[in-house]
């Protein structure tokens, strides 16, 4: 299992990583529908969904590996009356009870490691997930033009370390359609996206999937 490594967002300059995807806006309405209340934010970074979910009435708690990440989003809600418990640690051991969220939000977070390591964090987060609760998750797809980049280092079949860029040096885990349902068998799979984003030059693939513990 390759160890863990937290982004440095301190040379992270794009605005993206403050605003909330569009996603949630629609599980905030769902899930507050499902009279779920208390989410965890897997992979927080600098809180924007964290910020988002706590602003429509949740009981957020937030974990993330990197500390300079955690002190920035620390700054943004210091003058904020805000509900968000934040911890930081390794997704690969959570430290919270069993059966605790009603819902879990990995947005861009949890592929960050290797075949082993997914496996360990998916089962972490089937523990502390309430009975019926629901997650929302995404996933590299190997349709990614950086899964085959001959410059990455190739850790095991699914996984490569990139070498260059902001993420250099931090595994990045890529999935197919028969991987997810293998990686999910103990969840109920309720829907799942495969999306190509457009930026620039540049593309990037990934697989959205909500999920509920059965």
């Amino acid at each position: 299992m390759v160890k863990s490594k937290s982004w440095n967002w301190d040379i992270v300059t794009e605005d993206f990583w403050n605003i909330p995807s569009e996603d949630v806006y629609y599980y905030s309405d769902l899930w507050k529908e499902n009279g779920f209340s208390n989410i965890l934010d897997l992979g927080c970074g600098l809180g924007r969904h964290s910020i988002f979910f706590a602003e429509n009435g949740f009981n957020v708690h937030s974990f993330d590996l990197s500390e300079d990440g955690i002190k920035k989003f620390r700054q943004k809600i210091q003058n904020n009356d805000l509900k968000i418990s934040i911890k930081i640690g390794d997704m690969l051991s959570l430290p919270y009870e069993n059966n605790y969220f009603d819902c879990i939000l990995a947005y861009h977070s949890i592929y960050h490691t290797d075949t082993p390591g997914i496996n360990k964090v998916l089962s972490e987060i089937y523990r502390i997930l309430k009975s019926q609760g629901e997650a929302f998750i995404t996933f590299n797809s190997k349709n990614n033009p950086s899964f085959r980049k001959s410059s990455n280092k190739i850790i095991d079949n699914n996984t490569v370390v990139k070498t260059d860029g902001n993420e250099a040096g931090i595994p990045h885990y890529y999935v197919d359609l028969f991987d997810i349902k293998h990686l999910l068998k103990n969840f109920h799979i309720i829907r799942i996206r495969q999306i190509e984003d457009i930026y620039n030059d540049n593309s990037g693939w990934h697989y959205f999937v909500h999920i509920k513990k059965m």
